[in-house]
């Protein structure tokens, strides 16, 4: 099902006239320099093609004749390749190793070009046939390309390079189709009989994996053999059906994609079986890098759903969605989770996530529409990213976008937070609020949480979190400046054990309300929250210590609001 859709999808980025989608027999690569060659295959110049707009140089992502699979074997690309076989340069201190991918690199251009008239060919064989290799280290930018920069050709006043060139394109073509796989199987894709392949174009992009790329379909020991069959003749893929699911796949992860997003250790990439709006906002819904509710477009789209609006800007809403999260596995990558939808839904779940969240909030420029990493990061330890579970942002991801509870594991790691640091924030809260909608939502007895302060709640572990919050205003004003409050010592004991610790809290309540100016007003609202508390439960569950947090941070921002309003 994901390679059939890939294979889907990519048929319909390459009807796309404006897309520079590779072909069959082609590959977008990492190149950083081009040699500049004339007629006689004399070098005059390295020219640096790498990309200088941020920071830093980056490489250029060119279309190229596709990459070759290798590992520790030999093997030439052509037109294109790094120092030791385009140069016959020694980077790595293996000098016996670079003569022979020089001559593997020389075999192979001879082979394809050596009977083509096309005058960049020509140049290129004159120039692998003049070059000395001991020149290298002369050369301009030579330390950069020493560290396993891709290098191209270029005919000297020619503005395209050498491989664009149409009769090398035609040639290069010629010598894939004629090298195709000469085993003949159905296609556990198509279903029809055709060339498969051996081994699969490399999956590059994913976060954690070899850089040189990652492989979904690989087999490549003899216990994993079946009747005889080698490698990825035990899954038989037709060869052009690998290119298709791995180009595709490349280029939704490609570095820049709004199709591309990061939860947890998963790389996660989603699209649409046509196009759709809505297969961009997703993206920047969930990006860590900008706040979505910033875009119009995707601020408008994201009121709408929330409030359960149905948007006319979302186009077919039957169009099947699909997201795929992949994950790092050694040489391998490992489906994290693999979900098929309709905008339709996929719209809906998003407005039921935001939904859930809403709740009000601590600063003016607190996210309306939070971002996965900002949520994600509020579970983990000194709220860094490095340390967020990759489990629990699996589970997570799939509680959005299918609408089913979130886990406990989500409630636990958060309140665990809370009692470690003491920090009770809009984020947190909002998390806290959601897992518990979606947990009342299933027991129609249960009363849903509310955005706000809600004085006629009955729950006792939220009337209880108004109470902490009341007693600590009630320190807070008989000791201004104070630099620890009750928070710090008694919260984690309050939000689980309050029969120890709130008897105690209110005798020091009543010398704090004495003490403190407006302490007549802090000791009728106590009195009221007391009303709704017929006595202090020994130990509270970790759903009522959700509760708590939740009427803590009620009636703090009660207080701000009517702090703000004075």
């Amino acid at each position: 099902m994901i390679l059939h859709s890939l294979n889907d999808y990519y048929h319909r980025l390459a009807a796309d006239p404006v897309l520079d989608i590779p072909r069959l027999g082609f590959s977008r690569q990492k190149i950083s320099f081009a040699l500049v060659i004339n007629r006689e295959g004399d070098l005059l110049q390295v020219v640096d093609i790498r990309d200088t707009n941020g920071k830093k140089s980056v490489p250029k992502q060119l279309v190229v004749p596709e990459a070759v699979i290798k590992s520790v074997n030999i093997a030439a690309n052509f037109l294109w390749d790094n120092a030791g076989y385009v140069l016959g340069a020694d980077t790595k201190g293996n000098p016996e190793r670079v003569q022979r991918t020089f001559s593997a690199f020389k075999e192979l251009h001879n082979e394809i070009g050596g009977n083509l008239n096309d005058e960049g060919m020509s140049a290129v064989l004159h120039f692998l046939d003049n070059w000395n290799p001991s020149d290298a280290s002369s050369l301009s930018y030579w330390d950069e390309i020493a560290a396993g920069a891709n290098l191209v050709f270029q005919l000297d006043g020619a503005l395209e390079f050498v491989h664009d060139r149409p009769a090398v394109k035609d040639a290069w073509l010629r010598h894939y189709i004629e090298n195709a796989s000469n085993v003949i199987a159905y296609c556990l894709v198509t279903g029809e009989q055709k060339p498969v392949a051996r081994l699969h174009p490399k999956i590059k992009g994913v976060r954690g994996s070899q850089s040189t790329g990652a492989s979904i379909v690989s087999f490549n020991l003899n216990a994993f053999q079946s009747y005889g069959k080698e490698q990825n003749f035990n899954a038989p893929v037709g060869e052009d059906v690998a290119f298709c699911y791995t180009t595709a796949l490349n280029h939704l992860l490609n570095i820049g994609s709004r199709q591309r997003i990061l939860i947890g250790d998963a790389t996660t990439v989603f699209w649409t079986e046509r196009d759709s709006p809505v297969e961009g906002f997703l993206g920047m819904i969930f990006d860590p890098r900008e706040d979505a509710g910033d875009i119009k477009e995707v601020r408008d789209f994201l009121e709408a759903v929330r409030d359960g609006k149905r948007t006319s800007d979302i186009g077919d809403e039957e169009l099947k969605f699909y997201i795929l999260g992949l994950a790092p596995n050694a040489s391998r990558l490992s489906v994290r989770f693999w979900h098929v939808s309709t905008v339709k839904d996929i719209s809906e779940k998003i407005g039921w996530h935001f939904r859930d969240l809403s709740i009000v909030k601590s600063h003016e420029n607190d996210p309306d529409y939070p971002g996965m990493w900002q949520l994600l990061r509020e579970t983990a330890t000194q709220r860094d990213s490095k340390n967020i579970s990759p489990l629990l942002a699996g589970v997570i991801m799939r509680s959005i976008l299918t609408g089913s509870a979130y886990p406990q594991s989500l409630l636990t790691a958060v309140i665990t937070r809370i009692r470690s640091d003491q920090t009770i924030n809009y984020l947190r809260v909002a998390l806290i609020k959601a897992y518990l909608c979606r947990q009342f939502r299933r027991n129609s007895t249960q009363k849903e949480v509310g955005m706000s302060l809600d004085k006629d709640s009955s729950s006792i572990a939220y009337n209880l979190g108004r109470l902490f919050a009341a007693l600590e205003k009630s320190q807070k004003d008989a000791i201004p400046g104070a630099n620890t409050t009750i928070k710090d010592r008694y919260y984690g004991a309050a939000s689980a054990t309050p029969r120890t610790v709130f008897p105690q809290l209110l005798r020091l309540a009543q010398h704090h309300i004495q003490k403190a100016e407006y302490g007549r007003h802090n000791d009728k609202l106590i009195e009221e929250i007391m009303q709704n508390i017929q006595e202090f439960p020994a130990h509270l569950g970790l759903d009522d210590q959700g509760l708590f947090a939740i009427g803590y941070y009620h009636q703090r921002q009660a207080f701000f609001a009517k702090t703000e309003q004075l």
